[in-house]
């Protein structure tokens, strides 16, 4: 019976988070068909089967994270003669019934509570089939399985369910010690339904400190990734950082002069993130020992050049790739860019769209900074940030004139580049920043 397993979605990108089933244990399904939806830091994609033949089981639920390579779920396909629906597989209220129906018909007592609310047994174990770490956790905690509400699949509750269902019996201890220990089990209210994080659509916890003042909310499966990749850059990759002031005068002239035109021609808004992007290109022709990474005690030279950028969304930051980014113009960088902002604000990157990166231009002038520090976006060798374009006065020619001023800021790996090379490389890109003007080409 042939496996699906958590898929590879990216370079980096070691494990994922199941989003939603869109299949159910017994349900048909053809080869290529979508069966989940798998949330990464990088991107949020559809796992297809690889088969014809029927959905036979269910290996992780929603909300589970798991490694790559992790079996997901298995497909009994028409060669294998055992492909059926488990008998487990039916929902836990439906299994029990025909035992409660049963004991009505033969007369058998159903515990009830007495006139004081005394429970006479405790409520009976539901017979659905329980993961390892269900069991183990409800054991641990004494907790009785059937008060517990499943959201996986069929009602089948998940670990996540049986936290949650111990997050609302804590918040509620202060309550329901005004009520006797008898009665409080008869008379419990279901858990309150969870909020949805923006980001993934999973469930989130929220727990309330001893601090009345502080809500705190489990963070994301897409923001404990970038944590984990930002503490392993700055942990691996010792940081240097330096930055240069450039003179971008005629290039804010010339946009202001041709972005009206520009978007009535092509839709897209002419910003100066094109400009920096064709900048930072040439400049890692002329210096191609920053397009390199650090792997393993070697140095890695890409021969092409590939730029990622950064996107804000309401998921996280989004970092999606330009290949070939040498290859376009100015108005094909500015086409390329809306496009892979647009898919990322609406969730629709592929993971062709966010690998292979070789340089990081960060458009961090975009919400007003002026200064930053980035992260190295490993193993990448460095990251350029450009800063707001603003006027300000400076001094040209011995007189004070008021000038467009950007600054230039880079982080670099100080186990690929030194110093001179990264001072050299922005030399050039500021260069090329004090070249545009009226006279330059956006085709």
């Amino acid at each position: 019976m042939p496996d699906v397993k958590m898929p590879q979605l990216g370079e980096s990108v070691t494990e994922g988070t199941v989003g939603q089933w869109f299949k159910k244990v017994g349900d048909p399904v053809a080869q290529y068909e979508p069966l989940l939806e798998v949330v990464t830091d990088k991107v949020t994609a559809e796992v297809p089967s690889d088969f014809d033949g029927v959905l036979q089981e269910i290996c992780v639920q929603e909300g589970d994270t798991v490694s790559v390579g992790t079996v997901l779920c298995r497909v009994a396909t028409p060669s294998d003669r055992t492909a059926q629906v488990p008998a487990h597989v039916s929902d836990v209220s439906v299994q029990t019934q025909p035992q409660e129906n049963e004991a009505a018909k033969s007369g058998a007592n159903v515990p009830q509570s007495s006139s004081e609310g005394a429970v006479t047994q405790p409520a009976p174990r539901p017979s659905g089939r329980f993961s390892p770490a269900v069991l183990s956790l409800a054991e641990e905690h004494h907790v009785d399985l059937a008060d517990v509400t499943g959201s996986g699949e069929g009602g089948r509750i998940t670990r996540k369910d049986v936290l949650v269902y111990l997050e609302h019996r804590q918040s509620h201890a202060t309550a329901t010690t005004e009520v006797k220990p008898d009665t409080a089990r008869g008379v419990q209210s279901p858990p309150p339904t969870r909020p949805t994080s923006p980001s993934t659509g999973l469930p989130e916890r929220r727990t309330e400190s001893a601090d009345a003042d502080v809500e705190v909310v489990e963070a994301t499966a897409i923001r404990k990734t970038i944590a984990r990749r930002m503490v392993d850059s700055k942990h691996n990759a010792p940081h240097a950082w330096t930055m240069v002031e450039a003179d971008v005068t005629r290039l804010a002239q010339f946009r202001d002069t041709a972005k009206v035109d520009f978007k009535r021609r092509e839709g897209v808004d002419l910003t100066y993130l094109p400009f920096f992007i064709k900048a930072a290109v040439e400049a890692l022709k002329r210096f191609p020992e920053v397009n390199a990474s650090w792997v393993d005690g070697q140095i890695h030279y890409k021969k092409r050049v590939h730029i990622s950028i950064a996107v804000a969304t309401d998921a996280g930051l989004a970092v999606p790739v330009i290949h070939d980014a040498d290859s376009l113009s100015i108005a094909g960088l500015a086409h390329r860019i809306n496009e892979l902002a647009a898919k990322a604000r609406s969730g629709r990157l592929t993971v062709d769209d966010v690998q292979g990166g070789t340089f990081t231009v960060n458009n961090t002038g975009a919400f007003g900074s002026v200064l930053s520090q980035p992260i190295i976006n490993a193993p990448q060798a460095a990251i350029l940030s450009c800063e707001s374009v603003v006027k300000r006065p400076v001094v040209v020619d011995d007189a004070i004139a008021i000038r467009s001023m950007v600054n230039l800021c880079m982080s670099l790996d100080h186990r690929v580049l030194d110093g001179w090379v990264a001072g050299q490389f922005l030399q050039a890109v500021r260069e090329r920043l004090c070249s545009f003007g009226a006279e330059t080409v956006l085709y």
